[in-house]
């Protein structure tokens, strides 16, 4: 009978180191991985979500910044969920091959799930790309602007005279065709036909 107990013991403290091996083992939302691309594009990836999970991905490229997002289900996975870390590194370790880490990367795959159902891949659901901040642009228009004034004050300096802009007289376009209008008809009252072109001329002048 004791025997009996003691073998009844040993199988039920077997069964729960079973159970323990097989319990997932935790992962810690939020823990970001640091790699650089093929182009050498630094990107941060970061893991949110319990079943269904997020992945975000920034990178930062010359002059401009892009990102993008995927879901799925990793945990379906046996191997996931034995070793997660190690499953985020591979994920990693495949975007460093890439020129740019969001492009032609539709699903997202590692070789210790290859065998797992297709949830368990992380697709891609979004993607987007924004320019540098608008702040250094603004200091890089301010800086042509200045190279600008640079430049002109320097060509003052060479030459001593400053640019004379060509002025323009205003035209008063509407009180000379009155006036040759009148002279044109003074003409035909008072000259011959061959003339009025002549005369015409002669009475524009006189009458200022």
């Amino acid at each position: 009978m004791k025997s009996f107990a003691f073998l009844f013991l040993v199988v039920i403290c077997g069964m729960g180191g079973l159970g323990q091996k097989l319990k997932p083992k935790k992962r810690s939302n939020g823990e970001e991985i640091n790699f650089r691309t093929k182009t050498k594009d630094v990107c941060t990836m970061s893991v949110s979500g319990d079943e269904e999970m997020k992945l975000r991905i920034e990178c930062k490229s010359q002059g401009m910044s892009y990102w993008c997002e995927f879901t799925g289900k990793p945990s379906v996975c046996r191997a996931f969920r034995n070793n997660p870390k190690i499953y985020w590194n591979q994920i990693a370790v495949g975007l460093r091959k890439l020129p740019h880490a969001c492009e032609s990367t539709e699903v997202l795959k590692t070789t210790m799930c290859q065998k797992a159902p297709t949830e368990a891949l992380m697709k891609q659901v979004a993607a987007g790309m924004e320019p540098e901040d608008p702040a250094n642009q603004d200091k890089s228009f301010q800086k042509t602007s200045t190279s600008m004034r640079g430049a002109g004050k320097s060509s003052v300096k060479k030459t001593g005279k400053l640019p004379v802009l060509p002025l323009i007289k205003p035209t008063q376009h509407g009180q000379g065709s009155e006036n040759e209008a009148e002279a044109m008809k003074l003409a035909r009252e008072h000259c011959w036909e061959s003339l009025h072109g002549f005369c015409s001329y002669i009475i524009g002048i006189f009458r200022g």
